[in-house]
Order: structure tokens, then sequence, then C-alpha cells
């Protein structure tokens, strides 16, 4: 285990979760797998209670704690993107299992994780600063999936 990682609390899918980040994103795996030694609040003994993985590279611990907490957009994952087939192929992963599209490259995936699906192309507009990376920001602030040929053509101006 890792000195330091992500506790990600679902009602009772981390497995399922687990397995689908490991399928969609490179770097991602499923790893040990806890079972409850007995009963607890929301689960009965034998029940997967926690489940080791890692997304994209970060370690994290899927925790299956009931309903009573339910993610938010306070906390994201941001996968940055080479160009418009991988923005694609990670966003329409998302949203094609159950997720939801929301505004400037924004998703949730169906336990309600956010996710950024974030092409280069955007953040290096944004570090160019000034009158580049107002047009970029501008361009973006109108989208759901990020275009990435709107963003190269909104940084030529």
């Amino acid at each position: 285990m890792a000195k330091n990682t992500i506790c990600l609390w679902y009602d009772k899918d981390a497995e399922a979760a687990a397995r689908f980040y490991a399928e969609t994103f490179p770097d991602s795996t499923v790893g040990a797998i806890f079972r409850a030694p007995s009963d607890y609040p929301s689960g009965k003994k034998g029940d997967v209670l926690t489940v080791e993985f890692k997304v994209a590279g970060v370690s994290c611990i899927g925790l299956n704690g009931g309903p009573m907490f339910k993610h938010n957009e306070a906390f994201s994952f941001q996968i940055a993107t080479d160009d418009q087939a991988e923005t694609d192929r990670y966003w329409n992963a998302i949203v094609g299992n159950g997720g939801q599209e929301s505004a400037c490259g924004w998703c949730k995936d169906k336990w309600g994780l956010s996710w950024q699906i974030t092409p280069r192309v955007l953040t290096e507009a944004l570090a160019v600063g000034g009158d580049e990376a107002k047009r970029a920001f501008d361009a973006m602030m109108g989208m759901t999936k990020i275009d990435v040929a709107a963003i190269k053509a909104a940084r030529r101006g």
C-alpha cells in the first residue's frame, strides 16, 4: 500500500468502479480486495469492504461505506489527453457507462465521481496567458466535452 492513498467512498460498488477505471485508463489496476470480517451497518460479513486500485497511476482505496456520503465536484480526477481521439475515448467511456455530462470538460461517472477530461492544448493555452489564454478560456466556457479543434482555433484568434 502506498504511504498516501486517496480513499473514495462508495455506497456498495467500489469493486465495480475500480474494475471500470482499470479497463478505461492506462496505468490503472485493481489490487487487493478486502472483505468484511463481520456484519457492519451497511453490509454483511463477507461483503467487499475495501478495494485497492490505481487510476492513471494514482493509488486509491474504494470503501463500500453505504449511502451516507455522496461524491461531489469538490473532488475530481483530471485526466490530461493528447488529442481529440483520446478525449473522446475517455469522455464516451464515462458518460456511456451511465455517467453524465457537465460543463467545461467535466463529467461524472455512474457512481457520482467527477472527472475532468482535459486536452493538453487547453492547459497549454491557459499557461501562455494574455489574449490567447482568454480566447481559449472563452471557447471552453461554452463546451461540455472539450473540442480540441475549437480550442486550437481560439488560440490562433
